[in-house]
């Protein structure tokens, strides 16, 4: 297991990290993504800190907070040393009744934060992440209160998850003006199916040392080697009950196709090596693994040992590779002169 650095923060990360959301779901959306009880999720975390894995991922809406509460619990059932392990959590969804019981603002965020502080069981979370963007609160008063929170000790870094390049960069601006605690990560989808990521977001967290955390690396299931274009119905699985998030399926299934062989000249599952592509993109500084059952954690974990040639990294790339869009291959092409001349200096 490697360990990279969060952003511009002396933090380290296990380059993948397990996430939470298949934690104590009932009959609502959750349940659809995972049920586990307090028992089954107990042996998922211990099989994940055994394998080298330091990064726990949940959120206050992830069954209701009853995955915040089964996480703090399996750090105490399994004695898990705090200062060893790494918990992220996330505030912004609706968490009561009533117009300011969701979103960014400060009246909500602070008593979201402290109401993850009593369910996890933890005198602090070391990174607290907006969930997805609010058009109600103004930035900046977003920005202070994670300030506060990090003043007050409630919280050690802070991070964001499901906003654009340009409000990100808005925030960092205002968070360097203001003197405040900036981001220091991005929570994003982001899969070999789905690389809309590249456009904006990647260079921007590239250029401003934010780092990346990747949520639904196959796609809800969909690249897990399960479907098929002929019988797509054939498997069983969370993309059935739940189809989220979408996917282009033509393009999608042409990206599987061409993971088949690759997985099958390493000996592995097209799953390993759908995980394997995310960690060799430099922007990715952990890939987030849920599971439901102890080998299906397993078989991810295994991906940190697949090694891809640069021959099979170029297949993977032309197959899945996004479309030049404006002012992508415009910059591409005004900037091709000016790259040559760096690249002559190395």
């Amino acid at each position: 297991m490697r360990y990279n650095q969060l952003g511009r923060t002396g933090l380290f990360v296990s380059e993948l990290c397990l996430g939470a959301m298949t934690f104590g779901g009932g009959d609502d959306m959750w349940g659809k993504i995972g049920q586990l009880g307090q028992e089954e999720a107990d042996a998922l975390v211990r099989g994940a800190i055994e394998s080298g894995v330091n990064f726990i991922d949940t959120a206050d809406v992830y069954g209701g907070g009853r995955s915040e509460e089964i996480t703090g619990q399996a750090i105490r059932n399994l004695g898990l040393k705090r200062d060893e392990i790494v918990v992220a959590t996330k505030g912004f969804g609706q968490t009561g009744e009533g117009p300011n019981a969701r979103g960014n603002s400060r009246y909500h965020l602070i008593d979201a934060c402290k109401a993850s502080l009593q369910r996890l069981q933890l005198d602090h979370i070391d990174l607290y992440q907006i969930h997805g963007f609010d058009p109600a609160t103004p930035i900046e008063e977003t920005l202070r209160a994670l300030d506060t929170l990090v003043q007050h000790g409630h919280v050690r870094y802070v991070g964001v998850s499901n906003w654009a390049a340009w409000q990100i960069i808005k925030a960092l601006g205002i968070s360097e003006r203001l003197g405040l605690h900036r981001f220091a990560s991005l929570q994003a989808y982001y899969t070999i199916a789905g690389r809309e990521l590249e456009r904006e977001i990647v260079p921007m967290l590239r250029s401003e040392d934010v780092g990346l955390m990747v949520w639904s690396p196959l796609a809800g299931g969909f690249l897990s080697g399960k479907y098929t274009r002929d019988d797509e119905a054939s498997a069983n699985g969370r993309r059935v009950a739940f189809d989220f998030p979408p996917v282009d399926r033509d393009r999608g299934y042409g990206v599987i196709e061409a993971m088949r062989p690759i997985a099958a000249a390493h000996g592995v599952s097209v799953a390993q090596i759908a995980l394997a592509w995310l960690l060799h993109q430099p922007a990715v500084t952990s890939v987030i693994i849920g599971a439901k059952r102890p080998e299906q954690l397993g078989d991810n974990l295994a991906a940190i040992k697949v090694r891809l040639s640069g021959a099979e990294l170029e297949t993977l790339d032309a197959v899945s590779r996004i479309p030049a869009e404006y002012p992508g291959w415009m910059l591409e092409r005004q900037g091709e002169y000016r790259r040559g001349l760096i690249d002559q200096r190395r």
